[in-house]
């Protein structure tokens, strides 16, 4: 693995850095999707390696109260390194005027949002399946 830099300047940022993310997800974005996502954001964290993003974290906030964490994601050659910690930590410090940040997360990641001090709570969700498959 090579020297791991993280930034917040999405400006040379394009969907050809985005390939290979959500593996695993039934529906997911494609990498222009995403990469509208990250743009769309309050505030978006990517770690890089060289020229190929390898992780992000994404917010969406109201900029006063509240932010909420949908996204987060390190590939799968470069997990167990600290780098989704590394992101969370800098998201929130991005956050910290914010009186609460929420991630809802699945189950099997549950273990790891608590090790960085969230804690579980009940939450519910509504997903639009289709709406990734629509035509844009």
């Amino acid at each position: 693995m090579k020297m791991i830099h993280y930034i917040d300047d999405l400006s040379g940022l394009s969907s050809e850095h985005l390939s290979g993310f959500f593996s695993g997800w039934s529906s997911h974005p494609d990498p222009e999707m995403h990469y509208s996502i990250l743009l769309n954001s309050y505030k978006a964290w990517l770690a890089m390696d060289c020229n190929r993003c390898i992780g992000f974290i994404n917010a969406l906030s109201d900029d006063i109260f509240y932010a909420y964490i949908p996204l987060l994601e390190v590939l799968p050659d470069y997990r167990g390194n600290g780098i989704g910690t590394e992101l969370v930590r800098r998201m929130l410090a991005s956050l910290e005027g914010m009186y609460a940040a929420n991630i809802v997360c699945d189950p099997d990641a549950a273990s790891f949002s608590e090790k960085l001090k969230f804690v579980r709570c009940v939450g519910m969700i509504w997903r639009n399946i289709k709406r990734l498959s629509e035509p844009k």
